[in-house]
């Protein structure tokens, strides 16, 4: 056993990846079913965010107190992904109105390759073998969505395709958030961002629920708060720990969950082209590796935190030319910036010799490791002293 099998973080960390696809997995199950019972998919996708919201902010003020402090560019980044999320969650409740349980969760098994194509074009480039792998989904696609005992609405399956490549979105960019954010901050306040939009869509397009409506519906519409609040607690745990890849393709499992949980509970079948689909859809996942989603190219969220630090910087300077001494340690900060540091500050952000321009950071600016290296190390070296008699170089 390794060093990093042992360490607690983890432990902790697989068992959220692990737990990741079995709560994913029951959420076709229990949305079909408050459906079928005559809710209508903004007021299933609404009520069971809401819930889990809820759940979690009582929980959070009772036991996870620390967890609730956010700094700006954080709720910020949260805000970006609950807002991806909570579009996704309504197209995938609405094509849950319109395909089975099973079907559902195979079209959305898509966003997998969605994941791929978003890190492509965040700076990679394709190879033959990525190519291959879009191609054999695709084929996937083909079989499952045309080869069923029924017709299928291939309206749900475009929606069930936006809610894949939304999908995709939220674990692509939460791996940004969670670079400075622990996994419980950040679902709180993704998911209230979803419970914010959810609830803005039904409150324009939902249908009120009858008293025989609510009565057969709310509980499944519960279930699926709780497994929702679950879910993404797993999910962006794991995320934090093994990246967004392998977060994803263990995610991917929920096939497997939800296919069996729609066989036994709402008797859902695949007819033997669609079993051929599942399986070259299975063989697309696995050909995935587990660098192909590494981040690369541009860091939205880097950048943002970048700026902001860029208008912090611009303020020390502006009290260092302007303030009184007597705020000299206003903030907690102002008093420990020197005039040699902050010439090395003003390096660092970009600005030269020439005009001072209020805004010196270009927004392809990027500090690398040497260059903070280089600049800390320069603190501790010896100054050179000038000789009185020879001018300073």
């Amino acid at each position: 056993m390794n060093d990093a099998s042992r360490d607690p973080n983890f432990r902790n960390a697989l068992i959220a990846a692990i737990s990741t696809p079995i709560f994913l997995g029951i959420a076709p199950i229990f949305g079909k079913q408050a459906i079928l019972a005559g809710a209508d998919p903004f007021t299933v996708a609404a009520f069971r965010t809401v819930i889990a919201v809820v759940l979690l902010w009582v929980v959070y003020a009772l036991f996870l107190r620390r967890a609730l402090f956010i700094y700006p560019a954080g709720l910020l980044g949260c805000v970006v992904v609950g807002l991806v999320n909570g579009i996704g969650s309504l197209f995938y409740y609405g094509g849950l109105q319109y395909l089975d349980a099973s079907m559902v969760q195979l079209v959305n098994g898509m966003y997998l390759v969605f994941a791929l194509l978003l890190s492509r074009i965040g700076g990679e480039a394709f190879d033959r073998r990525t190519l291959f792998r879009v191609g054999l989904a695709l084929m996937a696609l083909l079989l499952l969505t045309i080869t069923g005992n029924k017709p299928l609405n291939f309206f749900g399956v475009g929606l069930m395709l936006g809610s894949a490549l939304m999908f995709a979105g939220t674990v692509v960019l939460s791996q940004y958030v969670l670079y400075e954010m622990p996994p419980t901050t950040a679902t709180l306040y993704i998911l209230s961002t979803m419970a914010v939009v959810v609830v803005m869509a039904w409150a324009a397009v939902g249908q009120p629920l009858t008293g025989a409506t609510l009565e057969a519906s709310i509980a499944p519409i519960f279930i699926l708060g709780i497994t929702t609040a679950i879910s993404r607690l797993a999910m962006f745990s794991s995320v934090s720990v093994f990246g967004s890849l392998r977060t994803a393709i263990i995610a991917i499992a929920e096939i497997g969950v939800a296919l069996v949980l729609a066989f036994f509970f709402l008797g859902d079948r695949l007819t033997p082209p669609q079993v051929a689909g599942v399986l070259v859809l299975l063989g697309s996942i696995m050909l995935i590796r587990a660098g192909d989603l590494r981040p690369t190219g541009v860091n939205l969220y880097g950048m943002l935190v970048r700026d902001m630090a860029s208008v912090q910087f611009q303020r020390i300077a502006f009290h260092r030319a302007f303030g009184k001494p007597e705020h000299d340690n206003e903030a907690g900060v102002m008093g420990i910036i020197t005039t040699g540091e902050m010439e090395m500050i003003r390096q660092m952000m970009g600005a030269d010799t020439k005009p001072v321009d209020p805004l010196p950071m270009f927004k392809n600016t990027v500090i690398s490791g040497q260059d903070l290296t280089a600049y800390l190390d320069s603190l501790n070296a010896p100054t050179r002293p000038t000789r009185p008699d020879r001018p300073s170089e």
